[in-house]
């Protein structure tokens, strides 16, 4: 292969082997958003379900309260039925008292209803807050593992750029720039012909053009993107049949 065709293809090989490691450590953040969207979401149901028995607790709360009025009640009318004079004023207490009976009969039942509710609250509360405790931990090990990925990228990035920038050393300026300005519009500079095409635009080769590149005696430029072309030979196969 020419010098400087094979080393224009190793340079390639690098801007894209630092293409993929960049887009590697630009994702990162992205995981990492997605790990706190993920915790943030569990905790927001946690919080709901302690909302959600915080309001029972109230409820219950405020009808203790009611009773506690009703039961105040019943025991003044209780009290007032001692002093009445006539039977009509008697029947009348009675009914009186019957009333504030049943409102209180109804506020114990909504109370108990309200003692159910929060058993199943507070046994969904114990779930949620077992199930954030373990997507805290996934959380922690997540970015840890994140922080190594991080770190491990950026190492071979470096390594990576070390590599690119020897091989753009031991080419000609002008040809790096040419380079460069064909991979700013068609994201890579150098392309692989096979079969009679270019692998990157897709074009078919004139066979005389596509016999030349299978030479890689020279610097030759797809006529369609300006990419420049190589063949790689295929791998030779072995024959073990008896």
């Amino acid at each position: 292969m020419h010098p400087q065709l094979e080393k224009l293809v190793q340079l390639q090989r690098a801007e894209t082997r630092l293409k993929e490691l960049q887009a590697g450590l630009d994702d990162v953040p992205r995981q990492r958003a997605v790990q706190e969207e993920a915790l943030v979401a569990e905790r927001g149901r946690l919080d709901a379900a302690r909302a959600e028995l915080e309001q029972s607790q109230r409820t219950r709360r405020q009808k203790e309260g009611e009773l506690q009025a009703l039961e105040a009640r019943r025991d003044k009318y209780k009290g007032q039925l001692r002093e009445v004079k006539t039977n009509k004023e008697y029947s009348a207490m009675l009914h009186e008292i019957e009333g504030v009976e049943r409102e209180i009969r109804a506020v114990e039942d909504s109370i108990l209803v309200e003692l159910e509710r929060a058993e199943g609250l507070e046994a969904a509360v114990r779930n949620e807050q077992a199930d954030f405790r373990q997507a805290e931990e996934r959380h922690k090990a997540e970015l840890v593992r994140l922080a190594g990925q991080q770190r491990q990228l950026e190492e071979q990035r470096a390594v990576a750029q070390a590599e690119r920038d020897g091989v753009a050393a031991g080419l000609p300026g002008e040809m790096v720039e040419r380079f460069q300005r064909v991979a700013k519009v068609r994201g890579t500079a150098v392309a692989e012909a096979r079969d009679g095409l270019c692998l990157q635009c897709h074009v078919q080769l004139r066979p005389q053009l596509f016999m030349e590149v299978k030479r890689n005696e020279e610097l030759i430029q797809c006529p369609s993107c300006s990419r420049v072309l190589f063949y790689e030979p295929p791998a030779p196969t072995s024959d073990f049949s008896s």
